[in-house]
């Protein structure tokens, strides 16, 4: 066979698996999972009907495409150290464990998305005419691939960082709704239910969560240790040991709360003077590689222009 039929065959697969994880991400978007919308419409309707039957009626990407993500995931997982699993797992918590992904199916994302990448340079080379021997495309492939590789990585450390930066900017005007709620005569609890209520953001997901470990005979302190290990900011972990040793030495936690709002509010006021402070550095690289040489051209091109014109030109070599 020729080996412009081998590349063909390899792209092939690697459209394959890159469909089959697009399709997976999309469903895990969804709340239910498509065979679980199909037992509650039969047991609505009071069919008989067999699990086999709403298993062949479900879509095709349900029944082949996310099956091979799944085999894929569950190979990659074999031969991957057990301290990585563990890794992503408390990577995955600190994004606040977005639906339907797992390890399994993450470290299969890395790896498909490294063949694809690759895979597609691969077939591009196959086609295009440049004067690059095998080993210099070889070369470039990996290199990409490399690159593909780590992607899933950057895009979850992307969520951990946006996901921290709103809990961040939205725990002091939490804290001070758990301050008045506590100065009303509501206890901590539910003062932390309230918050939950009121608001519909990350911060109040983990208030949430942190009351149904309670609710379910957790002890607070520990929940709120574990509430402190799922979002990893300094903010919250100094906010759960403060309400802790008010807890245990008797203070009044409406001042605790007080106090820690203030702290926060200070900290979110010198993140933000940072950050304004780091923005001129970070300006100067693209005004220095897209708008100064526009300048340029725009002032000094018809001079130059009219210079090429002039008497003067032959100084210039004109």
């Amino acid at each position: 066979m020729n080996v412009n039929v081998y590349i063909w065959i390899f792209v092939g697969i690697i459209v394959i698996l890159a469909v089959s994880l697009i399709v997976v991400g999309m469903r895990n978007r969804q709340e239910d999972t498509p065979l679980e919308e199909r037992l509650h419409e039969y047991i609505s309707s009071g069919e008989q009907i067999t699990l086999e039957e709403i298993e062949l009626s479900q879509p095709i990407t349900e029944r082949v495409l996310v099956p091979i993500v799944e085999k894929v995931g569950e190979i990659t997982e074999r031969f991957t150290p057990q301290n990585a699993i563990e890794q992503v797992e408390k990577q995955l918590e600190l994004a606040g464990n977005p639906p339907g992904i797992d390890p399994t199916i993450f470290w299969a994302s890395r790896f498909i998305a490294a063949i694809g990448i690759g895979g597609l340079l691969l077939f591009v080379f196959s086609l295009g005419s440049m004067d690059w021997s095998w080993g210099k495309k070889l070369l470039a492939t990996g290199l990409f691939s490399i690159v593909g590789y780590f992607m899933p990585q950057l895009l979850l450390q992307s969520k951990i960082n946006s996901r921290q930066d709103m809990i961040r900017k939205s725990m002091p005007d939490a804290l001070d709704l758990l301050t008045i709620c506590v100065q009303a005569g509501l206890g901590f609890d539910a003062a932390m239910s309230r918050v939950a209520e009121k608001w519909e953001d990350e911060l109040a997901d983990e208030f949430g969560r942190c009351l149904r470990e309670i609710q379910l005979g957790n002890v607070r302190r520990v929940a709120l240790r574990n509430m402190a290990d799922r979002i990893g900011i300094i903010e919250m972990t100094s906010f759960v040991a403060a309400i802790i040793q008010s807890e245990q030495l008797g203070v009044s936690m409406s001042k605790v709360l007080r106090i820690q709002s203030d702290q926060m509010r200070t900290r979110r006021r010198q993140i933000a003077e940072e950050k304004a402070q780091q923005a001129p550095v970070k300006m100067l690289f693209p005004m220095a590689l897209l708008i100064f040489p526009s300048i340029m051209i725009i002032l000094l091109g018809p001079a130059g222009l009219q210079l090429k014109d002039s008497a003067l030109s032959g100084m210039f070599g004109g």
